[in-house]
């Protein structure tokens, strides 16, 4: 009999609803999250979740596999064990990792009063809290595949961004985009020969000429930081600070986005992620 059914179950109930980010709700049976929950944190649906439960699935895909990794936030040898008992070989060091550590989530989720959001080394999205949806829109509307920062800074084949569901400018722009440049390429020094940061990198190159002419340079460094001005629907138009922080060896990248203390854009800020507007 598979074990992955009952130790999916297992991790499940261990997690509260506060420390996945949820409202406690009322009437719960038992302290751990419902199965509609893993199922919206994962990004997959409450029959497969039931089915995975019940063990009348038992071969999960990988991408599956790391979505339920990061929303019960395992550690990494649970992930591991995870990967396993689905029958798939774990993320090796050589692999871009999509998993958060359970501390790093416990850090951003209590920041409460900003706009969060962790991406991957490939500057994939894998994370966001509900001030980051607030203030640029829900990125679960985005598919997966374009969840890409890379990819929305350097759009190929006549696409625009779609991260943001309103329009966000860089005041640092041209900066911005030879940081994140370079940025990849160091990333391809950590993680030489991934997959995924292969084909987005062949893909850039051949569909976009400024990632091409900024490839060519061979530049190598990091993005640290950006001022971006979001012109949100509700409160108009916002100035926030860019900084980002990178964890760990996985290089996951912690984007906070903040505007000046005591302003009229903080102000703006706050009835934003309130979803409130100026009266």
């Amino acid at each position: 009999m598979s074990e992955l059914g009952p130790t999916l179950r297992a991790w499940r109930d261990r997690l509260s609803p506060a420390a996945a980010g949820l409202p406690a709700g009322w009437a719960r049976r038992a302290p751990g999250l419902r199965r509609e929950e893993l199922a919206d944190l994962a990004g997959i649906s409450v029959d497969y979740v039931v089915r995975l439960e019940q063990g009348r699935f038992t071969t999960p895909s990988a991408q599956v596999v790391a979505a339920l990794a990061r929303a019960l936030q395992l550690t990494v040898a649970e992930r591991d064990h995870l990967f396993r008992l689905a029958r798939l070989v774990p993320p090796t060091d050589g692999e871009i990792s999509d998993h958060i550590p359970p501390g790093l989530r416990r850090v951003v989720n209590r920041l409460g009063d900003a706009a969060v959001a962790v991406f991957a080394a490939d500057w994939q999205l894998i994370w966001w809290n509900r001030g980051w949806a607030a203030l640029l829109g829900d990125p679960s509307a985005v598919p997966p595949g374009l969840r890409n920062f890379a990819r929305d800074t350097f759009p190929v084949a006549g696409g625009t961004p779609s991260m943001s569901h309103w329009p966000v400018t860089s005041l640092a722009g041209e900066a911005v985009e030879a940081a994140i440049v370079s940025d990849l390429r160091r990333a391809t020094g950590r993680f030489p020969g991934n997959s995924r940061l292969t084909t987005l990198i062949r893909t850039l190159t051949a569909g976009n000429r400024r990632f091409a002419e900024l490839w060519a340079t061979g530049a190598v460094g990091s993005h640290r930081e950006d001022h971006k001005i979001v012109d949100h629907p509700t409160v108009g138009p916002i100035e926030v600070d860019c900084d980002v922080m990178t964890d760990g060896d996985a290089d996951l990248k912690i984007v906070i986005l903040t505007a000046a203390p005591d302003t009229e854009d903080d102000t703006k800020l706050r009835l934003a992620l309130l979803g409130g507007v100026p009266s």
